[in-house]
This record gives C-alpha cells, structure tokens and sequence, in this order.
C-alpha cells in the first residue's frame, strides 16, 4: 500500500497563522492528537522563536477517509510560535529522545498590552508553557501526507 499524496484529494498542504485567539482555535483543533518525540521541539531565545515538528492527525481529511474506506492520515508539520519571551514545560524531559509527547489541545490566556501566554497541553499531565509578547501562531504541512501508522482514528473519552 502505498503513502498518500496532496494530488489524490486534490488538496495543498495546510499554512495556517493565528494572530487572533479566535484563529487559534482552528489550530487547536487541527493539532489535536498530534505526536512528537521530545526531541522535535526547540527554543530560540534570540529569534524569540519556539518550534515543534509534530506528526499531525489529519482531522480535516478523516470523513472522507471513513466514506471512501481508505486509511487514515498523518502528516509531519511544523507549528510554529513566535515572539516567545520564556518556555516553562511539565513532565517533559526535552533531551529524551524515547519520550513519544501526545498534543491533546493548545489553551491561550490573553495578558495586558497584547502579551499572552500559550500553553500546549499534553497528554500524562504534560504541558508546554509560552509567555508570548503578542500572538503569532504558524501552523505548516512540510511534507506529503501519509498513512497512519495505527490504522485509527484518535478516540476521546469523556
């Protein structure tokens, strides 16, 4: 069985920008069950720039994968956060390259002035958090999508 591609379903890769807490939604759901190794994450504090390659669910193809009975997708893309300020993490172990992090939703807190803070939350307790000096949020498919390799779709239980 071969990988999927963009031209199969007629689709460009997702880029994505949240300047607002509205658009931020639209992310938050489109990174949901996303995957990464601890490893795939990074700060530059002299860009003020915080980056993560995610193994991103692609939710917004999952209908019509269940309708025409193919197999569920992922994707690799990068989120990425600018303007960062400071990054606090919870049960994180950045250097780990064993530690597999699950994305369960991203959480905005709006400061005075325009600063923020961005909190990624993550599965087992874990969090992300990054004290924003405004909101620039840049969510981009950087490669083709591909099959996922559970075969499932992500569940959720109340």
């Amino acid at each position: 069985m071969a990988d999927a591609r963009f031209e199969d379903g007629d689709e460009a890769p997702l880029k994505l920008v949240a300047l607002e807490p509205e658009d931020l939604t639209v992310i938050a759901s489109l990174i949901q069950d996303a995957v990464l190794p601890a490893t795939e994450m990074k700060y530059d504090r002299k860009r003020r720039r915080f980056a993560a390659l995610v193994n991103r669910f692609r939710w917004e193809d999952s209908g019509f994968a269940e309708r025409s009975g193919r197999a569920y997708e992922r994707v690799r893309s990068l989120l990425m956060v600018e303007d960062v300020l400071e990054v606090r993490s919870q049960g994180i172990s950045p250097g780990d390259a064993d530690q597999v992090l699950s994305v369960l939703d991203l959480a905005y807190a709006p400061g005075e002035d325009g600063t923020g803070a961005l909190t990624l939350i993550l599965a087992g307790d874990g969090l992300i958090e990054l004290r924003l000096e405004a909101l620039e949020v840049v969510l981009t498919d950087v490669t083709k999508p591909y099959i996922a390799p559970s075969g499932k779709k992500p569940e959720h239980r109340d």
